[in-house]
């Protein structure tokens, strides 16, 4: 029997473990040695960057508030509920994962845009959404809404449904239940979910760019200006990818401060 470590992994587990974090770790790496130091924070403090910085943080922030108004009831749907039907909603709820984000820019243009499947009629409103700061805000919670289900709906199946029966054979009525017991007993679920909404959030660019456009102040997000100063000035392009790069660390510092249920 081979010799194993402490841990009770093979010792082989650890050869292609430490190479994928190779493959992680190096492309940062890469960004960091090219940072211009003596400029960075000129470069990270200029009108543009500070502007799409605070946008990305603002928009990120509405989008996650939408993301737990809309996606604590569909998490609490597809884990407590039966049924056929089930199968179909939850892939449809997921399809962004696996959409490029150009996809669904497209398909949000195509449903809100002025000649849009819902556009059409909210432009006779007065109503415009395409291009605009709302935009922005739906594009991102169109592409980090499935995370913040996929991270609750697990934790609702693992927590079980023992004390929700118990508390209803008590008298609790189904809002009580799911407002006094369910909520509280997923939180760290919750609110993992949700810091992984923002950091989805927060790094948008495809569906965002589709969407909303460019046009700063308004919907020009960090992505999009790292990526618009990639061609005029490389070396911004490389500081603000860097500001990005530890924003998401710390995002997700803050969602798995130790073991974590992601």
């Amino acid at each position: 029997m081979a010799r194993q470590r402490t841990t009770g992994l093979p010792a082989w587990v650890f050869v292609p473990a430490l190479l994928g974090v190779v493959v992680v770790v190096l492309p940062l790496a890469g960004i960091v040695s090219r940072v211009d130091w003596g400029q960075f924070w000129p470069l990270v403090t200029s009108e543009s960057s500070r502007q799409a910085l605070l946008l990305s943080l603002r928009t990120s922030s509405v989008s996650t508030a939408l993301c737990l108004l809309l996606g604590v009831p569909m998490a609490v749907v597809l884990a407590r509920s039966q049924g056929r039907w089930l199968g179909v909603l939850r892939s449809l709820v997921l399809l962004p994962l696996v959409l490029p984000p150009v996809v669904g820019g497209l398909a949000l243009l195509y449903t809100f845009g002025r000649r849009g499947l819902v556009g059409e009629s909210l432009e006779a409103w007065g109503v415009d959404i395409a291009y605009t700061t709302i935009a922005v805000v739906l594009a991102q919670t169109f592409v980090s809404l499935p995370f913040l289900v996929v991270s609750l709906e697990g934790a609702l199946r693992t927590a079980g449904r023992r004390y929700e029966v118990v508390a209803s054979t008590l008298g609790a009525s189904p809002t009580t239940v799911l407002r006094r017991i369910t909520v509280p007993m997923v939180l760290p679920g919750l609110l993992s979910g949700a810091v992984l909404a923002f950091a989805r959030a927060l790094g948008e660019f495809g569906a965002t760019v589709t969407f909303a456009g460019s046009k700063e102040g308004v919907t020009r997000t960090l992505p999009t200006e790292i990526y618009l100063q990639r061609v005029e000035d490389p070396d911004a392009a490389v500081a603000l990818a860097l500001v990005l790069v530890v924003v998401a660390i710390v995002v997700i510092g803050v969602a798995r401060p130790g073991r974590g249920s992601l």
